[in-house]
């Protein structure tokens, strides 16, 4: 079973997208998207590992990007904290997950790690989490100075346009502006 559609969190649509067994029939795999991530940039990913694990899977874009409701910019140094703190355990609640496992990448893996540390007896049961972000080194931040540089001079901006729509900008400035 696929499902695609938006939950409203706080006044926020969020888009979302579900694939297989509902939350009353197997663990949930919650797959928390990079700083320029979204829904769709997942690609057939989550469809293979909720294939194999016999899981479901939600997968959602986080206000700003994809096909969810702008934010307002800047955005606050602590927005991975209140995803983690405030937004992720709504969602979690919205989508009645009694027993999950969040997959997060970059970003989202940060926020895995951020709910983990602030929530023992939450409905998490384990993290798989690539790169996340714990301490802040000189070689990312120059990396985020050349993807500003692919933003405003080169291919960067229609690329990511292709999965965040009118959101890119917000998307972008939201995530680079913050580091």
């Amino acid at each position: 079973m696929v499902r695609n559609g938006f939950l409203s969190i706080e006044g926020q649509s969020l888009e979302y997208r579900w694939l297989g067994p509902g939350p009353a029939d197997a663990p949930t795999l919650v797959f928390l998207h990079e700083g320029l991530g979204c829904v769709a940039m997942w690609r057939d990913f989550p469809d293979r590992l909720a294939a194999a694990t016999g899981c479901g899977a939600l997968i959602y874009s986080r206000a700003g990007y994809g096909g969810s409701d702008p934010v307002a910019l800047p955005r606050t140094p602590a927005y991975l904290t209140i995803e983690a703190h405030e937004v992720l355990p709504r969602v979690l609640a919205a989508t009645g997950i009694r027993d999950a496992v969040l997959v997060g990448h970059s970003d989202g893996a940060t926020i895995a790690l951020l709910y983990a540390a602030a929530v023992a007896d939450g409905p998490v049961r384990g993290a798989a989490i690539l790169a996340p972000h714990v301490f802040v080194e000189d070689v990312t931040l120059a990396g985020i100075r050349e993807a500003k540089l692919a933003f405003e001079e080169g291919d960067l901006r229609p690329r990511l346009a292709r999965f965040h729509g009118g959101n890119v900008d917000g998307a972008f400035y939201g995530w680079c502006d913050t580091w």
